[in-house]
């Protein structure tokens, strides 16, 4: 069974930035398409970034040239670099790894923006 474990969260001020870091048991990622989901309180889980297998990316509008997502083979980790965090950016957010028969969740970090 592959975990995935996520860490890098916490509070920071808006316009600070945080790395998130998606680390896995296995070499998920070279299989999976990696994803970053986040879920404010009373809202639905939304896609945040994703990164296909062979290294194409795509992003939520609301993140836009802010979150970068990227991932280092060797390391089994997926990342997402957080930039310009805005008090909306404020959610628990969820790595996950998905093929065309297995999904994986990891249990979440928090992120919190505020002054």
């Amino acid at each position: 069974q592959v975990q995935l474990v996520e860490s890098g969260g916490g509070l920071v001020q808006p316009g600070g930035s945080l790395r998130l870091s998606c680390a896995a048991s296995g070499s998920i990622f070279s299989t999976h398409v990696g994803t970053w989901y986040r879920q404010a309180p009373g809202k639905q889980r939304d896609l945040v970034a994703s990164i296909t297998v062979f290294g194409s990316t795509s992003y939520a509008n609301s993140v836009k040239g802010r979150f970068t997502i990227s991932r280092d083979g060797a390391k089994n980790t997926m990342y997402l670099q957080m930039n310009s965090l805005k008090p909306e950016d404020t959610a628990h957010y969820y790595c996950n790894a998905r093929s065309g028969v297995t999904n994986y969740w990891g249990q979440g970090t928090q992120v919190t923006v505020s002054s």
